[in-house]
């Protein structure tokens, strides 16, 4: 019997597991890019700010609109010999850009513009992803099986990324995080009944990718970002068929295909015709071949996706037409397929299987298990 046929029809083999909290690991802490490229930003806190900055001082009244200049940064129109200022609410909240946060705040100059990077404890971090990556209205279990699949995201790239100025994004790039918005509801029941839990493989938090919906087999981590990592492997998925991204169709006009495509650094001249070019064993494509008036390009299919936005090409699982001059794609689907289905979680969730289960499913091979036992790096 495959692994599937279990899952799917012996619900009575798999007992329902109870997860408890188990205690946090002190000092956990996670950078979080939530402003990038900008050139202004403003920050504002009812209870009042609290403002350090190297060379300067800065008064404030609980609201600052910070600039960045040719020279540097500028506070209210205040020019400042500071590269960088830290920012906190009083009462340790504070909103920037209308986004709510806790922990402290590095606002510094980048390149000419705004980099806003929020400090925050982990568990902290977890409740302002899980009500944007999901539903509050959806199962505890899927919601305990996406905090702690968001917990781990965020651990991991904490490991990976300890010598760089940010851990994450608060994007879709990593995962959305929208501060403290949705925390005090069912999403954030389920990061606090999940405390500390993390996926684990040889001692190590895993990549826990997820994604919104397979519409067939999760794909291998290595047809999509070149990973052989053994619990990112493909497995089964016919648990999401109610979701609204199962099949999806959306037209694009080949001059945007083109204009993209330069803007990214692809070197593509008037577009000829597109074709498939190979497949995965999930059945999304790999690779797109693209005859153009200068010759000819050979481009992975979640590149092109990226190129035309997440929005636009929802999956790699498609198939195209060229007619005129526009491409139309229709596919099922949404987002990368690697690692756990929120759509196929809801769905095992509401027929009565654990966030452990569904977890175990998705990631196979993973051990579940408190943060503070893992080793330090």
């Amino acid at each position: 019997m495959s692994r599937l046929q279990r899952i799917s029809t012996s619900g009575l083999l798999l007992v329902l597991l109870t997860i408890t909290p188990l205690p946090a690991q002190a000092g956990e802490t996670i950078r979080v890019a939530i402003v990038q490229n900008a050139d202004s930003t403003t920050v504002a806190a009812s209870s009042g700010l609290v403002i350090r900055a190297p060379n300067d001082d800065i008064e404030s009244s609980g609201r600052i609109t910070v600039s960045a200049g040719p020279m540097g940064l500028s506070v209210d129109g205040q020019r400042l010999r500071s590269d960088r200022i830290e920012v906190r609410g009083r009462n340790g909240e504070a909103t920037v850009n209308g986004l709510t946060v806790g922990g402290r705040l590095t606002i510094k100059r980048q390149n000419g513009r705004l980099a806003v990077i929020n400090e925050l404890d982990l568990e902290e971090y977890v409740k302002g992803v899980v009500p944007a990556e999901m539903s509050p209205s959806w199962h505890p279990e899927a919601l305990k099986a996406q905090a702690i699949a968001a917990r781990t995201y965020g651990l991991y790239q904490i490991r990976q990324n300890g010598k760089k100025e940010f851990d994450v994004a608060a994007s879709t790039k990593d995962q959305v995080y929208r501060g403290r918005a949705g925390a005090d509801g069912p999403a954030g029941s389920a990061v606090d009944q999940t405390r500390a839990m993390v996926l684990s493989y040889r001692d190590e938090p895993v990549f826990a990718a997820f994604h919104s919906t397979a519409a067939g087999p999760t794909e291998d981590a290595a047809n999509v970002w070149s990973l052989d990592l053994p619990y990112l492997k493909g497995v089964e998925c016919p648990f999401d068929m109610n979701s609204p991204h199962y099949h999806w169709r959306t037209d694009v006009a080949l001059p945007l295909i083109e204009r993209r495509l330069r803007e990214e650094g692809f070197p593509v001249g008037l577009i000829a015709s597109l074709a498939p070019a190979t497949y995965s064993k999930a059945g999304r494509v790999t690779k797109v071949r693209i005859l153009h008036s200068d010759g000819e390009l050979n481009i992975k299919g979640e590149d092109l996706r990226r190129v035309l936005g997440y929005t636009m090409l929802a999956s790699t699982q498609f198939e195209f037409e060229v007619v005129g001059l526009e491409v139309q794609f229709t596919g099922r689907g949404s987002g990368h397929g690697v690692g756990l289905c929120q759509w196929g979680a809801k769905e095992l969730a509401e027929r009565g299987y654990t966030a452990e289960t569904i977890l175990r499913y998705y990631y196979p091979g993973v051990e579940i298990r408190d943060l503070a036992s893992l080793p330090r790096r």
